[in-house]
């Protein structure tokens, strides 16, 4: 595989078709105010958690995150982290939820510290990587985790990084790159990030290539100063929402309900969903995980509201 140069008009347009029409095949309303249904739920952080089928089986979510692929980049080593489930069950539970019209996306990135993407070199090796690991490739020697099993889609989990990397590259080459195969059923691109905005340099990066079908803003994180504060979080909304109008926006929620940043039920019902319903490219709810949720039944209140 040879460097990739700058990405030219028509590698660019077919990247974005392909997201375009990644997100008309979703049964999900389409780009308009008020109430949508679509709550993304994040699988793989604790093995108490139950099975990735008994999450898609519970009806509580229309798309389902596997996290994380949490080591990749410049050392060529790559490491899939899902907190000890039974990787030989996933496949099969992958195309359990498919059946169903449960999406199921891949997570890259995470809470640690052994990714990154520095040059474009990096940046492809990666997609080789999820390609021949995960999706339509059959590299000789490479192991496929979930078998003959493709996720729905690759989310962008990036909690640290350099203004250096290169997730713009590697979200053209997935975008350009069919790699759902057959029609109607394209890649879901998508992130996942901090409510301060504007993002982090290595993340706006990445967005700002225009193609990502939708974004995940966790409100929820004690640690993201710029939005712990009383309305802060409103202003940031407003303002990621309007930097990308043409993307989704999903309200990141934490199900757990001892964390500093749980919002109560009636106050999500309140105070949240009539503020981020208003904007015409409102998609849905993101909670923040299947572990907590479980414990909480967190999602069996906001599923009605999203």
């Amino acid at each position: 595989m040879t460097p990739l140069a700058p990405p030219r008009p028509a590698a660019y347009l077919l990247a974005l078709l392909s997201v375009v029409a990644a997100a008309l095949s979703l049964a999900a309303p389409g780009m308009a105010a008020g109430k949508t249904g679509q709550v993304t739920v994040f699988w793989g952080r604790n093995k108490a958690e139950g099975s990735l089928r008994e999450a898609c089986d519970s009806g509580m979510y229309t798309m389902v995150s596997m996290s994380f692929l949490d080591v990749f980049g410049a050392n060529g080593k790559y490491h899939l982290d899902l907190s000890g489930h039974d990787l030989s069950a996933v496949g099969a539970d992958i195309k359990h939820c498919q059946f169903k019209g449960v999406p199921v996306s891949l997570s890259i990135g995470g809470y640690g510290t052994g990714y990154s993407l520095p040059s474009n070199r990096s940046a492809l090796d990666l997609f080789d990587h999820l390609w021949n690991s995960y999706f339509g490739g059959s590299k000789p020697g490479v192991p496929r985790p979930f078998g003959d099993a493709w996720p729905d889609g690759v989310d962008l989990f990036l909690e640290h990084g350099t203004p250096a990397d290169r997730y713009d590259v590697l979200a053209i080459e997935l975008a350009k790159h069919n790699i759902r195969g057959g029609p109607g059923k394209p890649l879901h691109l998508t992130a996942t990030v901090r409510c301060g905005y504007p993002p982090a340099a290595h993340v706006g990066r990445a967005l700002a290539t225009g193609i990502f079908e939708r974004v995940h803003v966790r409100i929820y994180e004690e640690s993201d100063k710029a939005c712990n504060q009383y309305g802060a979080w409103e202003e940031a909304w407003d303002r990621w929402t309007a930097a990308y109008p043409a993307t989704r926006f999903f309200i990141g929620l934490t199900a757990d309900e001892k964390s500093y940043q749980w919002i109560h039920p009636k106050n999500v019902y309140y105070g949240i969903t009539p503020v981020v319903q208003k904007k015409d490219n409102y998609g849905g709810v993101m909670l923040w995980d299947r572990y907590f949720d479980k414990q909480s039944d967190y999602s069996s209140y906001i599923k009605y509201y999203a």
